[in-house]
């Protein structure tokens, strides 16, 4: 009997059946993988960062308020859905959904980054939110208040020199990622540049020419786009009314604050809490977001003193000069830059507008040559300490002022005043009860008497109240306490005591009448 000598391998049919069905399992998870992906890279929020410099608490709350639309956060409040501002301490922290114009889908989630204080310790804080990744969609924005307008150039400093020092930490790839963002804002909003002032895409036509930038424009770029905020505008007239401000020190403010951003490229805008502002355009447009149904232009005001609008990458030194004649631009901007090129600055404690506070000076104490924050200061003061220097310049400062008075001698002259203040109050209650006797007695004369008749005799109604009068006063009279000096000198007659007890005695000893007996009770 034959054998068939072909023999094969169940081994090797199988292994190979098996890696056949083991690619074609991997080819399915790649294929359900890569679906997940899109549908999950396609729902994922755009995320956008603002690293929020300088105000307070609540100022910054009302920045944030100003910057989400009051319709979307009255929907999250009656939700319950309102995220937390947490910035009391340190780096604060919160977020906001940007809504599109039908308050339903939502563009982007903004996160917030919170810092009140310039303090060279924080600078720890923020090098860990620049990273290659966020820095393409980080927007720095540094709050002024209308309280203190006159120390808003060394604010300025302070915020900007701390900035400085973190940027100049931090890794080459961050730098890269720099270079790359301010070389988009330089050619954003030109003429014959591929993108608008507001971020979006610019058509170009035949014939346009990239215009060069002119003298102070971003000569001392940052690296990332910046945005101050003036909040608090209404207090404009405030300042024109109290401290005498007239339309050229409202201009000059500006100017000097125009001609500071202008060389890093930065926006400016002034808000307030009782008017509708273009901030959050204005923010939303400088990261990126933009509505898909409702576009708003950016547009600058520079006539309104309250609305001011400055829209990054429009300003010019011939601008500036327009607004106010006799302005140097010039030496303003070669002041702004010794300012923001000079050494790091180290913080002192100083008593400010009566609190405990830090400021932050350079490290020989000392203002550079050509600042321009010493010729900020010495244009822009505050009127009312002027005031109270004038009112303090004769007097010695070594001293008190008003010494303290010895506590007895003090209570004796509240006495007097006392006493003299009963006396005029006295005074006061005769003259007003004679006023009114004067008054009832010329009543009287005009009305004449009053009678009218009781149980057939005719009484006088003045004489009946009169009477009345009297019997009550001597009703309520006291007894005389004191006697006469002759009355006190006689001697008290004496009581013969037998005589009475004989008397009562015979009273009760005495025996009825005949005819009469004595009843009993």
């Amino acid at each position: 009997m034959t054998t068939n000598s072909n023999r094969f391998s169940t081994y090797t049919s199988t292994s190979v059946g098996t890696n056949a069905e083991e690619k074609k399992d991997d080819q399915k998870k790649d294929m359900w993988s890569s679906m997940l992906d899109s549908v999950a890279s396609g729902k994922r929020l755009p995320e956008r960062n603002i690293l929020v410099l300088g105000g307070s608490v609540d100022s910054q709350r009302e920045f944030l308020e100003a910057l989400s639309s009051n319709g979307q956060r009255r929907n999250m409040d009656l939700q319950n859905k309102l995220p937390p501002i947490a910035n009391s301490f340190a780096l604060g922290y919160t977020y906001y959904d940007v809504l599109d114009a039908d308050q339903e889908d939502i563009l982007a989630r903004v996160s917030l980054y919170l810092l009140s204080s310039p303090a060279p310790t924080f600078a720890s804080l923020i090098k860990p939110l620049l990273t290659p990744q966020s820095i393409p969609n980080t927007l720095i924005v540094i709050l002024l208040d209308w309280s203190q307008p006159w120390s808003w150039m060394r604010q300025l400093r302070e915020w900007l020199l701390l900035l400085r020092n973190v940027l100049m930490s931090l890794s080459p790839e961050c730098k890269e990622a720099m270079e790359e963002v301010i070389s988009g804002w330089r050619e954003r909003g030109r003429t014959g540049g591929s993108v608008n002032l507001d971020g979006t895409g610019a058509v170009a036509t035949e014939g346009d020419v990239a215009l060069p930038l002119g003298p102070g424009e971003w000569e001392d770029a940052l690296g990332l786009p910046l945005c101050v905020v003036c909040q608090n505008s209404e207090r404009i007239d405030y300042l024109e009314k109290t401290q005498g401000w007239k339309e050229e020190r409202f201009d000059l403010v500006l100017q000097y604050l125009r001609t500071a951003l202008l060389r890093h490229g930065a926006s400016l805008i002034y808000t307030a809490p009782t008017m509708i502002t273009p901030l959050p355009s204005l923010v939303h447009a400088s990261l990126g977001i933009h509505s898909l149904l409702k576009r708003a232009p950016l547009k600058h005001n520079v006539i309104d003193r309250d609305k001011i609008v400055v829209p990054p990458n429009w300003d010019s030194w011939g601008k500036i000069r327009v607004l106010r004649d006799g302005f140097d631009v010039e030496s303003v901007s070669e002041g702004w830059s010794i300012d923001f090129n000079q050494p790091s600055p180290i913080s002192r404690p100083q008593a400010m507008n009566g609190t405990e506070g830090e400021t932050f000076e350079s490290n020989d104490m000392s203002e550079p040559a050509g600042s321009a924050v010493v010729m900020y200061e010495e244009q822009v003061q505050d009127t009312s300490l002027d005031t109270l220097q004038l009112a303090q310049g004769n007097k010695d400062t070594t001293k008190l002022e008003i010494p303290s008075v010895d506590t007895q001698a003090f209570l004796g002259n509240q006495l007097g005043r006392l006493e003299q203040q009963k006396k005029e109050d006295e005074k006061t209650i005769r003259e007003n009860s004679f006023a009114q006797v004067a008054t009832d007695d010329i009543i009287s004369d005009h009305i004449g008497p009053v009678q009218f008749n009781m149980g057939g005799i005719q009484v006088d109604a003045d004489d009946m109240v009169q009477r009345l009068k009297d019997r009550q006063a001597y009703g309520q009279s006291p007894e005389p306490l004191a006697f006469d000096d002759d009355s006190q000198d006689e001697p008290a007659p004496q009581v013969d005591t037998d005589t009475l007890a004989k008397f009562f005695g015979n009273l009760m000893n005495r025996k009825p009448a005949s005819g009469g007996p004595l009843g009993k009770t």
